[in-house]
């Protein structure tokens, strides 16, 4: 309600001339004039409008203006409602303190002096509006406020939620947050970054001189330019540093931060999040030496494959071609197997298998041995032996009948790995008379390569060739074979032959 709406005014008496006359010294004051001509009229007014003043004559037939006063403060509504009483009668003090207690603020008495009835309705009239305006304002205020306090609820919600998503996430990122004060060198850590440097946040105080004792000594000088660097430049900037100490496991973390500015432009504070990379570190020290080591075997393959090239000998190009493609094709199986295996070992019974799988037949060959890993340096050296024990076989010895046996047993004895090859119900064999290259490959192999020995018994019912190679030499000890195994029954000791396809006897040169 603003200062220029009008109000209504109640005049209440049972004489019609009364009536008029109050309304007439009333209507100059440009307000809405109601009339009731007793007290059951009067309270129908005061149900259906909002009355700033009521003017109530005091003697009434029925119902007096005392007791219509009183029926109208009871009413909540009306309890603050003003009413003026108009007598025509002298009244005493008694019937004034009456009045005062039914609510009444004033008394007006007959005859009424226009100037002095307009001059006290005013005043009630200017109190209502100014009343109702002050109630609205509050009803704004409050709805304001409530509005406000919607918006707040909402935005702490938000910011809750988004502290949330942000803590999850930087939990799952194996991430901590940190804060670092310029001015005060204090940093402000969350439990992701108490995490990360192993402390306790309940205990530990992140101050500079706490934070550089965590961090590897060589690596405190580097932490702390890049904070004093973004300090000065606030430009952000990602570093590398350890934590930990020098004869201890170390972890690597990659911190990012930036700067906040002040309204001077000058750095206040430096803000940032720490990774700890510390597996992705061990993986790219593990890629790069496992990088070094495929080069070193690649030249030393080609090594190899140069050796062969060079010294296998054959009467035409084709027999040749046999010769040097057997021993490459041993090598290139066993570069297989140990790709395999990522270069951690290779099966011992899965070479033997892998090798002799041109030459199976049923039941003709029988491996018996323990589960062992052979060291990636010692796979292709063994491998080529086995292929030209294999290979000779096929040609000249046991496998190269549908009679003939053959069988490879090996074990563990007194730190060496000895390999036993029998063959027996084959050809009749001989002691060559000259060392072929085989000769030369197999002993070479076994002897220079592995530091090892190589016995070689050309008995009437076949060759018997026992190797001993240093376990130190030839078995990976922080490995276990049966990881190498596509089924677990071949990582027991057992004897299982080889079975199924037709003999194929080529590759190779007689021993």
């Amino acid at each position: 309600m603003s200062m220029d709406d009008k109000v209504n005014i109640l005049l209440v008496d049972d004489q019609p001339g009364k009536l008029l006359s109050y309304e007439t010294i009333l209507g100059g004051m440009n307000e809405n004039i109601l009339k009731a001509n007793s007290g059951r009229e009067a309270l129908e007014h005061l149900l259906k409008n909002d009355i700033a003043v009521l003017l109530i004559d005091v003697c009434m037939p029925d119902l007096d203006g005392f007791q219509l006063a009183a029926m109208i403060r009871e009413h909540p509504r009306f309890r603050q409602t003003a009413i003026i009483f108009i007598s025509a009668i002298f009244l005493s003090d008694l019937d004034s303190l009456r009045g005062y207690e039914m609510g009444a603020v004033d008394y007006v008495p007959v005859p009424v002096v226009p100037e002095v009835l307009r001059a006290k309705v005013r005043v009630f009239t200017e109190l209502y509006r100014k009343t109702r305006q002050l109630e609205l304002l509050n009803h704004e205020l409050e709805q304001r406020v409530t509005a406000r306090t919607v918006e707040l609820e909402d935005s702490n919600r938000k910011l809750r939620e988004s502290e949330e998503r942000r803590s999850h996430a930087l939990s799952a990122g194996q991430m901590g947050s940190w804060e670092w004060n310029c001015g005060s060198d204090r940093y402000i850590w969350d439990d992701g970054q108490h995490r990360i440097f192993g402390v306790d946040g309940t205990n530990f105080v992140a101050t500079s001189g706490n934070v550089r004792s965590l961090i590897y000594p060589e690596d405190r000088d580097i932490f702390q330019r890049a904070l004093n660097e973004i300090a000065q430049t606030g430009q952000s900037k990602q570093f590398e540093f350890r934590i930990g100490y020098p004869g201890e496991p170390v972890r690597w973390c990659l911190a990012s931060a930036a700067a906040t500015v002040d309204e001077y432009n000058k750095v206040e504070r430096v803000s940032g999040v720490t990774l700890d990379i510390t597996e992705r570190k061990e993986a790219e020290e593990k890629q790069n030496l496992l990088t070094r080591e495929v080069d070193h075997r690649a030249k030393n393959t080609l090594a190899v494959v140069q050796s062969i090239l060079r010294l296998s000998r054959a009467d035409d190009v084709s027999a040749y071609m046999s010769s040097v493609e057997g021993r490459v094709h041993a090598l290139s199986r066993a570069h297989n197997l140990l790709s395999q295996s990522r270069w951690q070992g290779l099966s011992l019974r899965g070479l033997l298998e892998e090798e002799l799988d041109p030459y199976r037949a049923a039941g003709k060959i029988l491996l018996d041995g323990p589960a062992i890993a052979l060291r990636s340096s010692a796979a292709q050296s063994l491998a080529l032996a086995i292929h030209e024990l294999s290979t000779n076989a096929a040609k000249y010895g046991a496998l190269s009948s549908l009679a003939g046996r053959l069988s490879v047993q090996w074990s563990l004895v007194t730190d060496h790995l000895r390999v036993q090859w029998k063959e027996t119900d084959g050809p009749t064999v001989a002691p060559p008379s000259k060392a072929g290259f085989g000769t030369n490959i197999l002993f070479g192999s076994v002897e220079k390569q592995l530091g090892g020995s190589v016995k070689m018994d050309w008995l009437a019912s076949g060759l018997a060739c026992n190797i001993s190679i240093p376990a130190r030499n030839g078995i990976e000890t922080n490995g276990s074979a049966a990881g190498l195994y596509q089924d677990s029954e071949e990582a027991t000791v057992s004897q299982k032959p080889i079975t199924v396809g037709n003999l194929r006897p080529t590759l190779g040169t007689a021993t």
